[in-house]
C-alpha cells in the first residue's frame, strides 16, 4: 500500500500548477449537498448538454482544415486596441456606470462606486502551457498593475480562457475579494489566494461587496482544467446590482429558458455582457450564436429592448471554426432585427452604457477579410434611428413595420 501512496504522491507532484486543485474536505461536501449536483456531477439546466464536439472526427477535420475558410478565422491586419490610460479609468464615470472590455470575456465594470473585474485573462495563451495553445490576437489593452485597486474579481468558470493562472497569481498579492462558483475556490487557494478572500457560491446564492449584491445565476456549460473532466466545479453567469445600476455577465453558456427567470428575478439590466463567440454546430449546447445571444439579452430584459448589450467572448482568441469577424457582424444584424441597443467597443475602450452615445463603429471590418459579397452597407441601429423610424411610421411613411434583417456575412 505504501508503494501505491508513493506513486500517487509522485503523480500529483507532476501535475502542472495550471491544472489547479480538486475540491476536497468541506468544500467537496458542500458540492455534494448542492441541489444542482447529482450522480457525481453538476447538472445543466434544460437537461444534458453535449460538452464535446458532436459528429465524426472526419466531419470536424473537413471544416477545420478547409483551405478557403481558414484564412478568415484570424484578422488580416492589426486589431485596433484603444490606448486606455490610467487617467481614463481613474476618473469616476459621470453616470455611475462604466464598462471597459479588455478582450474576450474580461471586463472591468465600474458600478456605483465599486470596481468589478470579470474573468480577467492577461496571459499570452489560454492554455496550461506557455508554449502551446490558443494565443492572443491582440495585446492586453492595459497592464494589470495599471488597473488600480479592484474591489472584487468575478469568475464564471474554470476554463483556461476565463480563469488564468498568471493573472490570478498577480491578483493574489492584492486585497481584492474573489466571487466564484462552487469548487473554483480550490484552484485559487492553490495559487496563493487566502481562503478568507474567497466567496464561493452555488446558483441563486449571493454575496455583498460594498454596496453591491453579486448573485451567481445559472448557465448551460461545463467545467474542467485537467486531463479528466470531473464536473466537480460549477459554472455560472452573474448578476451584479448596486443602489443605482444593474449589470449581467453571461460567462459561457448555451441558450436556455432560464434567462427569462434570471431577468424576472434580477433585471432589467442597464447593460448585459453576452457570450456570442466560439460557437459551432459541433457544440451547439454550450455556446451561443449572436442571434441566440440577442435572444438571451431580450429575455433578461423582460422581452423588450432595454439597456445595452455588449458582445463578449470573441476577437481575442481563435477558439472555433467560424470567421473571426462573424460574431461582430452577427451581433449587428441581431441588434437591427430586434431594435436593440448594442455597444461594440474596441478592446480597452471605456464607455458608459447609460450615456447618450456608446461605441457603435464596426471596427473589425478594417482588419478582417471581407466576405465574398462585401460588408453590408447598413450601420448599427441607434436610438436616433429608432426615433426617426417611429416618426416616419406616425407620418404615414410606407413600410411593413417589420424589423430589417442584415446578413452577418
Amino acid at each position: 500500500m505504501s508503494g501505491f501512496r508513493s506513486l500517487s504522491s509522485g503523480l500529483r507532484a507532476l501535475r502542472p500548477e495550471a491544472f489547479g486543485a480538486d475540491p476536497s474536505g468541506e468544500r467537496l461536501a458542500r458540492i455534494r449537498r448542492s441541489p444542482h449536483f447529482k450522480d457525481g456531477v453538476f447538472q445543466n439546466p434544460g437537461g444534458t448538454a453535449r460538452t464535446r464536439p458532436s459528429g465524426s472526427t472526419v466531419d470536424f477535420a473537413k471544416v477545420f482544415f478547409d483551405k478557403d475558410e481558414r484564412p478568415r478565422r484570424s484578422p488580416e491586419g492589426t486589431i485596433p486596441v484603444h490606448p486606455t490610460t490610467l487617467a481614463d479609468i481613474a476618473k469616476p464615470p459621470a453616470t455611475g456606470l462604466r464598462l471597459t472590455w479588455m478582450g474576450h470575456s474580461s471586463v472591468l465594470a465600474e458600478i456605483d462606486g465599486q470596481r468589478v473585474l470579470f474573468d480577467p485573462v492577461w496571459g499570452e495563451r489560454c492554455s496550461p502551457f506557455s508554449f502551446v495553445g490558443p494565443k492572443r490576437l491582440h495585446p492586453v489593452p492595459v497592464p494589470l498593475a495599471a488597473l488600480g485597486p479592484v474591489d472584487v474579481v468575478v469568475i464564471s468558470h474554470d476554463h483556461y480562457d476565463h480563469l488564468d493562472l498568471p493573472t490570478i497569481k498577480a491578483l493574489a498579492g492584492t486585497d481584492t475579494l474573489f466571487a466564484v462558483p462552487l469548487g473554483v475556490g480550490a484552484h485559487l487557494e492553490r495559487w496563493g489566494v487566502s481562503a478568507d478572500r474567497v466567496r464561493e457560491l452555488d446558483w441563486h446564492e449571493d454575496t455583498k461587496v460594498g454596496g453591491l449584491t453579486l448573485t451567481a445565476t445559472p448557465a448551460r456549460h461545463f467545467c474542467g482544467r485537467g486531463l479528466r473532466n470531473t464536473q466537480h466545479t460549477l459554472w455560472a453567469s452573474w448578476s451584479v446590482a448596486g443602489p443605482e445600476h444593474r449589470i449581467f455577465h453571461s460567462g459561457d453558456t448555451g441558450y436556455f429558458d432560464g434567462f427569462q427567470e434570471i431577468g424576472a428575478a434580477h433585471g432589467p439590466f442597464d447593460a448585459t455582457m453576452i457570450q456570442i463567440g466560439a460557437y459551432s454546430d459541433f457544440w451547439p449546447d454550450i455556446h451561443m450564436t449572436p442571434e441566440e445571444g440577442m435572444r438571451a439579452h431580450l429575455d433578461l430584459q423582460g422581452g423588450t429592448p432595454h439597456g445595452v448589450m455588449m458582445p463578449i467572448h470573441w476577437a481575442t482568441f481563435n477558439l472555433a471554426t467560424h470567421a473571426w469577424a462573424e460574431p461582430g457582424e452577427g451581433t449587428v444584424a441581431a441588434a437591427r432585427a430586434t431594435g436593440s441597443r448594442i455597444a461594440v467597443p474596441r478592446p480597452g475602450e471605456p464607455f458608459e452604457p447609460t450615456a447618450e452615445t456608446v461605441p457603435t463603429e464596426p471596427w473589425w471590418r478594417a482588419v478582417a477579410l471581407a466576405p465574398a459579397g462585401g460588408w453590408p452597407e447598413a450601420a448599427i441601429r441607434t436610438a436616433a434611428d429608432a426615433g426617426a423610424e417611429a416618426q416616419a411610421d406616425a407620418d404615414g411613411a410606407e413600410g411593413t413595420g417589420e424589423p430589417e434583417t442584415v446578413p452577418a456575412s
